[in-house]
């Protein structure tokens, strides 16, 4: 496989990856809801965002010291047992109780499939095991916060994670060290683009931090001649993040136009969003396909932010509406 075809098909199968979690996440939204999942009384609260950031911040601190400290074991066991557990939310959802009715209030059909997804990952952990599990999660995760944070909060998430993203890559290093880190541990934080048919995530050789835990070492492997490798890496976080937006625009931005597309109906915000995303996840390859690890959500969460303040624009609405400022000012 030469060259060109190579950086067709992890671009192929990394954009199809993303549509996945953006449109599983927006149908998703309303049965969440209706589910009692929104776990916030006031969605619209700016502040929910800033939370959730100090969240994120001390998780990637206890994950690299974990890392550094070598529980490695344990570490992976959390986040399989994450893993599961928000799958779990879309198994409720989406799956027919069948044979296996509810219970004292438990979807037995949803808790037996999260509990083989959590199976799966323990036991054999390939790479379509991996991007499996990574989709239903990000799937969930969009979802779930995209009814928790209005189009405001959302914003704001986006626009403050894109900076600390580009801190933690290009200053700090830490998020290739932790990048590298998880890839040891073979969970769904990473998934996986092989470019071979014969390609094991399994039997692969991983980059490593170097001797001190820090990300220089990693970032270059993680980088050195993408495309003569035999897969492609990209976070799931990059995934999630910007679906937060297209999933918040879905639930939240409603009464505008919108538009069919391959028989699925997007409002122009929703659509503007997706289609940002992917011109950022587009650009952000063809940097990588050139040789060096970047920063992710600047790139897709500003093209989600455009994209969904065209569409916005687009549909009739005025910028304070599309930014969801009306009730502060």
């Amino acid at each position: 496989m030469d060259q060109r075809t190579r950086a067709a098909v992890a671009a192929v199968g990394i954009v199809g990856l993303f549509l996945v979690v953006q449109v599983g996440a927006l149908a998703l939204v309303e049965p969440f809801k209706a589910a009692g999942y929104q776990p916030v009384e006031d969605p619209g609260d700016p502040t929910n965002s800033l939370a959730y950031v100090a969240a994120i911040l001390v998780i990637t601190a206890l994950l690299l010291g974990a890392i550094r400290l070598g529980l490695d074991r344990a570490l992976r066991g959390f986040i399989v047992f994450a893993g599961a557990y928000i799958s779990l939310f879309v198994f409720q959802i989406v799956l027919p109780a069948g044979s296996l009715p509810v219970v004292g209030g438990f979807h037995l059909l949803a808790w037996a499939a999260a509990a083989v997804l959590g199976l799966a990952l323990w036991v054999y952990p390939e790479w379509y095991v991996i991007d499996a599990a990574g989709a239903v999660m990000g799937v969930g995760a969009a979802g779930l916060f995209g009814i928790t944070f209005g189009v405001l909060p959302a914003l704001l998430l986006l626009a403050v994670l894109a900076v600390y993203d580009a801190i933690s890559v290009y200053g700090t290093e830490h998020m290739l060290a932790l990048a590298s880190g998880v890839m040891e541990l073979r969970v769904p934080i990473i998934l996986v683009i092989p470019l071979s048919l014969s390609y094991s995530f399994l039997d692969a050789d991983l980059p490593t931090p170097d001797e001190e835990g820090e990300g220089s070492q990693a970032g270059d492997e993680l980088a050195a001649d993408p495309l003569e490798r035999e897969a492609l890496f990209i976070g799931l976080g990059d995934a999630i993040i910007p679906a937060v937006l297209v999933a918040s625009a879905g639930f939240f931005v409603t009464d505008v136009p919108g538009v069919e597309v391959a028989g699925l109906s997007f409002t122009w915000p929703v659509l503007g969003a997706m289609v940002g995303t992917v011109v950022g996840l587009l650009a952000l390859l063809r940097m990588v396909f050139a040789g060096r690890a970047h920063a992710g959500l600047p790139l897709l969460n500003g093209g989600a932010i455009g994209g969904y303040l065209l569409g916005a624009l687009a549909s009739g609405l005025s910028l304070t509406q599309a930014l969801g400022v009306g009730g502060l000012l």
